[in-house]
């Protein structure tokens, strides 16, 4: 590979971290090619997107990133398999699936939004975190609840209320 064809897989892998704003490096090595081809399936049917890359290049790459991540250097050892997801969670969720069957793929480190997790050790937390669409419904529930509380309380107080004021206005006339 020439100078030019390593500076384009560079720019490549750029534009795929910044569009997908989530990367995970894992370690695929001594996998089979039919365990390879498993996972890309798997892979493709939870959109996320798998790319196999140098680390010199995956380092050049994430050098280029706003912030400084530059904690994943380590965990740039051996191979490393590219998994870009817009759903911050999937690709954990996807390693876990695959790790019931064998012991690979190995998480080496986590790039989610800005923050850095490094380390097989950290797959549990990245399971455990909420999509930007399970926020979003969260926040949602939370401000549609007090407004709902408040209806009903309207609506199953509203006879008694009515009461309340006919008698004020009977004491009144």
């Amino acid at each position: 590979m020439n100078r030019e064809e390593k500076n384009e897989v560079v720019l490549e892998l750029q534009e795929q971290m910044q569009e997908f704003g989530n990367f995970y490096i894992a370690d695929t090595s001594s996998l089979s090619v039919e365990q390879i081809n498993n996972i890309r399936r798997k892979c493709f049917e939870s959109d996320i997107v798998m790319k196999v890359a140098k680390n010199t290049l995956i380092r050049k790459a994430i050098e280029g990133l706003d912030g400084d991540a530059s904690e994943i250097y380590d965990a740039l050892k051996g191979s490393s398999s590219l998994l870009f997801s817009k759903t911050a969670n999937a690709p954990a969720k996807l390693i876990k699936t695959l790790r019931k069957s064998s012991d690979k793929p190995v998480l080496k480190a986590a790039y989610i939004d800005s923050s850095v997790y490094v380390g097989d050790d950290q797959l549990n937390n990245l399971v455990s975190l909420k999509s930007r669409e399970e926020l979003i419904g969260d926040i949602i529930g939370l401000l549609q609840s007090p407004a709902k509380n408040v209806l009903s309380a309207l609506q199953s107080g509203g006879s008694k209320i009515a009461g309340i004021v006919k008698t004020l206005q009977e004491r009144e006339g």
